[in-house]
């Protein structure tokens, strides 16, 4: 779909696009091919893609995925979507397309499921992109592999290194379950209407085995939030209000990280050595040896 095309839409519907809903669509046909190949689609995938808008993305992911479940808020657009993929809708065309109108965040919220064999492709709404993100990352089994348009600050932050000015709760939180594969910049000119915000797309997999189970993962999940409610404090006081000082300084002890140390300058690694070694706060601490835990991270 052209940006001609898109604009003739848009107009013969009256439709006026919504700021509040993150309506800026991708129309450069580059970019979104570039887009579809880092997801490296198959043909037994099955796609997730977020806010379809008219749906220029989700006619590449129907030619390459065995289905696609695309979940859109505007009713406006899920009619355009309805006449557009008509066929695929009644599982006539080369993939089969379930269409939803719905709040997506609510929506993974409310269906926790196996997204063994999924991947999330989209130009994600941007303000509920990294929400989204984290709850389908923090579910059961997660997407195979996320490949999401997002604006570029989130983009830096969720592949920030450690000690980077980005790095905090969203690298962490999906790092636990995912490694960045690549990304790269989209100029605002490839959007209708052009955003305020520069863009770039992301590609997440998911690492092959889990750093850590269920409630190892839940652990972390308060370790790392509290670690960083306040940046610029030290994080074992911080903590001190979950976990007992003195399990504190022993499992920081046994990972090899100063007392003193802000959470800024403490790697993946260390956040998951901790959570083994603490538990769930309240919880007797477990004491534990070998270099799961007891070892100072490379």
């Amino acid at each position: 779909m052209t940006l001609n095309e898109m604009r003739s839409l848009l107009e013969s519907r009256g439709i006026q696009l919504t700021k509040s809903l993150g309506q800026n669509f991708l129309h450069d046909g580059n970019q979104l091919r570039r887009i579809v190949t880092a997801a490296d689609l198959q043909p037994s995938d099955r796609v997730l893609e977020v806010g379809p808008g008219l749906g220029p993305l989700t006619e590449l992911l129907l030619a390459r995925a065995a289905s696609v479940l695309a979940i859109e808020k505007d009713a406006r657009l899920v009619a355009v979507l309805r006449e557009r993929f008509a066929r695929a809708l009644s599982g006539a065309g080369p993939g089969s397309l379930e269409l939803l109108e719905a709040d997506a965040l609510r929506w993974v919220e409310e269906h926790r499921r196996d997204w063994s064999g999924w991947k999330l492709v989209a130009n994600l709404p941007y303000s509920v992109a990294s929400p989204l993100m984290v709850e389908l990352a923090e579910a059961p089994i997660p997407p195979e592999r996320m490949v999401v348009t997002l604006q570029a600050e989130v983009v830096h932050r969720i592949a920030a290194p450690t000690d980077g000015d980005d790095y905090g709760i969203l690298t962490l939180l999906l790092g636990l379950r995912y490694q960045v594969r690549e990304w790269f910049n989209i100029r605002r000119g490839c959007f209708h209407p052009v955003p305020d915000v520069d863009s770039a797309c992301i590609s997440l997999v998911r690492r092959s085995a889990p750093l850590l189970d269920a409630a190892g993962s839940d652990v972390f999940t308060r370790l790392v939030k509290r670690a960083f409610s306040e940046r610029r404090k030290m994080m074992l006081k911080l903590l001190k209000t979950l976990w007992p000082v003195d399990d504190l300084q022993e499992a920081f002890r046994q990972v090899g990280i100063s007392p003193t140390e802000r959470a800024e300058k403490v790697p993946l690694e260390g956040f998951v050595a901790l959570a083994r070694i603490l538990g769930p706060p309240g919880a007797p601490q477990v004491p534990s040896s070998g270099p799961e835990a007891g070892e100072r991270p490379a």
